[in-house]
């Protein structure tokens, strides 16, 4: 029986947990497919943000010889350079980590049966059965490292008791006694949490929780272990939870807390076979969707996405962990998974074949399963209490389905919100069911841009029109806003209507520092004697009709 936790409660033993974990993984993967020697200085750079350019991202992995060179990951670019002139900047791409990461999982699995991949780059495998197999847990942690290096890669091995004390333990290449967990996390600052962290997007939730943590006086993981674990749960949710557990040296979830839960699976057979991973990709989409809201359904959250896909050459399977602290995976994280997979599984078989990294086009896919395993109840994952009940929304997704698998994947186009100063900027048309990131976010501020409301109808193209004054005179404001006269008529799509109302002008000057002298261009607010609102805008001394208003 187990010892007693805080406040007389009991808890499930804790079983053996061995990290794999190859260093600066993101950078090798992009080295290797850059063709350039693992011993270059490099850097990773951040997703792009607003702009579309470099300027302002900041490096998110480091190789070992730009570290020793002065680069830190959250550096901007500049400083980076500054520190490394002869620094190889290379972009981040979560696909190709995860396709290149494949044989890395193959051969410790030569080792180990029954790995997850919490990340590209970390494995998570139970290490009692295979530690006594071995002989004892170094033993095993040799055993995956030499099979590891037959791949050309280097990799640590750590075993501990709970997931974040093995995944720290194997950052030292280190094994903890059993029962010794709690002890070597103590000291540790209280940020080593984000290790711990299985799916990118939830980075950010941590970083944000041991700020505020730090700020109130928890700086290591001793000081969150000490507290009431009720206490945490009550005043930080779920994602508190997990950390207080892990801190304390436990597993991520608690069996002994868990009503059992069947896992939840859907299915389909791909007739004709998918020989290309765009087309297992599509397919993968719906079986996402279908997934998520079956664990919708059902109020719960899936610890591990098994991914298993029946190819002419046989049967591929593999699992991979999930972060049900930040309330489970979404349909498109689903996908993403499904996805990478797909890539590695594909490429690796071309790369078998051919001896080299060869093309994804071959084995083709007949049938593909998606199952959600290590089911719990989801606090915050529940379907709305209100709303289309009656299945309208799954009619129109299967509809649009039907309608992209005849025409293309790019027939069917959605809106996604962007940032800019004129409403032309603020939309970016992509194609239905993909999570296009924007060049332009939405979220920064954009000084200059055209006051609110937006306007309903954004036209396709800028129509002509003519802005006259009283005496019949066309309108024109000047480089100092001065204008030649108050709007009264706007002639457009061969109709004159009379100005009861207007607003303006406001100027938008972008990019003046180009060679082509950007845009300069002012706008005007106008309402026409039949009620409608129009959006004018100056280019050159012209006036255009934008968008209308309701």
């Amino acid at each position: 029986m187990s010892a007693p936790g805080p406040r007389g409660t009991r808890h499930a033993p804790t079983t053996r947990t061995a990290a794999l974990w190859v260093p600066d993984w993101p950078v090798v993967a992009a080295l290797a497919a850059a063709g350039l020697d693992a011993h270059v200085p490099a850097a990773v750079l951040g997703a792009r943000a607003g702009g579309g350019t470099t300027a302002g991202r900041s490096v998110v992995a480091t190789s070992a010889v730009a570290r020793r060179a002065g680069v830190r990951r959250g550096m901007r670019r500049r400083q980076a350079q500054e520190a490394c002139p002869e620094l190889v900047l290379l972009e981040a791409d979560d696909e190709r980590d995860a396709r290149t990461f494949e044989p890395v999982a193959a051969a410790a699995e030569t080792v180990v049966a029954g790995l997850e991949i919490a990340r590209p780059g970390l494995l998570l495998l139970p290490a009692d059965g295979a530690a006594r197999y071995h002989g004892s847990e170094p033993a095993l942690a040799e055993a995956l490292a030499d099979a590891v290096a037959e791949t050309g890669h280097e990799c640590q091995v750590g075993v501990a008791d709970g997931l974040l004390a093995a995944v720290l333990a194997a950052r030292a290449d280190a094994v903890v006694p059993p029962g010794g967990s709690a002890a070597a996390l103590a000291a540790r600052p209280v940020g080593e949490l984000v290790h711990a962290v299985c799916d990118p997007g939830v980075v950010a939730a941590v970083r944000d929780a041991v700020g505020l943590w730090w700020r109130l006086g928890l700086h290591t993981l001793g000081d969150l272990a000490a507290l009431p674990a009720a206490s945490v749960a009550a005043r930080f949710g779920d994602l508190g939870a997990w950390a207080h557990r892990l801190a304390r040296g436990e597993d991520e979830r608690p069996p002994a807390r868990r009503r059992l839960e069947a896992d939840l699976a859907v299915d389909t057979a791909l007739d004709p076979p998918a020989d290309r991973v765009d087309v297992a990709a599509f397919a993968a989409r719906r079986l996402a969707e279908e997934l998520h809201a079956l664990l919708v359904a059902h109020g719960v959250a899936c610890g591990r996405l098994r991914i298993t896909a029946r190819t002419t050459e046989g049967e591929l399977e593999r699992c991979w962990r999930t972060d049900t602290a930040a309330g489970g995976l979404s349909a498109a994280r689903i996908t993403d998974r499904v996805r990478w997979q797909l890539e590695g599984w594909l490429t690796d078989a071309a790369r078998r074949r051919t001896g080299t990294a060869g093309s994804p086009e071959v084995a083709p896919v007949v049938h593909l399963a998606l199952a959600a395993e290590d089911v719990a109840p989801a606090g915050t994952h529940q379907p709305a209490l209100w709303g289309a009940d009656a299945g309208q929304d799954e009619r129109a997704r299967q509809a649009l389905d039907r309608v992209q698998g005849l025409l293309g994947g790019d027939a069917v186009l959605t809106v996604r919100r962007a940032g800019g100063r004129d409403p032309r900027h603020r939309v970016r048309l992509v194609p239905y069911g993909e999570e296009a990131v924007v060049d332009r976010p939405p979220d920064r501020p954009w000084p200059g841009a055209l006051p609110s409301p937006a306007p309903a109808t954004l036209l396709p193209e800028p129509a002509p029109a003519r802005l006259l004054d009283a005496a019949g005179a066309d309108v024109v404001v000047d480089a100092r806003l001065g204008r030649s006269g108050d709007p009264h008529r706007v002639r457009w799509d061969d109709q004159e209507h009379r100005v009861v109302g207007w607003a303006g002008p406001w100027p938008l000057a972008e990019r003046w520092w180009a060679p082509d002298g950007g845009t300069r261009r002012v706008h005007l607010q106008a309402v026409l004697d039949d009620g409608r609102g129009l959006l004018l805008a100056q280019t050159a001394g012209a006036w255009t009709v934008e968008a209308l208003y309701d």
